[in-house]
């Protein structure tokens, strides 16, 4: 059973949350989280946010022991655009692109090898 969580419209670039989604992939929920604790990226501690959120659902919606997870997906796609104008020379106005992101996070419980 996967768990998931999501964070919509984070006010962050995909593409430096994507920079720690990629450290996270595969690995279990508790090595996962002490990377992100020692990344000096703002994206990390967004992610990070989003991964106890996933392990929080699993241990209240399916009673699971967050140490028996992994996280299975971790993603992050474009939200919206936010745009703002400054003035520039000659009188016109130029636009400031402000992109969000949506990050997404699943944890499943780690299949036991030689069992």
């Amino acid at each position: 059973m996967r768990y998931s969580a999501t964070a919509r419209n984070a006010r962050i670039s995909p593409t430096k949350v994507r920079l720690s989604t990629a450290l996270i992939r595969g690995k279990r929920v508790e090595e996962a989280l002490n990377l992100l604790a020692f990344q000096p990226r703002r994206g990390s501690t967004m992610l990070k946010k989003v991964l106890e959120s996933a392990v929080a659902n699993a241990a209240s919606q399916g009673g699971v022991d967050p140490m028996d997870l992994t996280v299975v997906d971790a993603r992050v796609d474009k939200g919206m655009v936010i745009k703002r104008f400054r003035p520039q020379a000659k009188g016109r106005a130029h636009a400031r692109v402000k992109a969000c992101s949506h990050i997404h996070v699943a944890v499943a419980k780690a299949a036991v090898a030689g069992n």
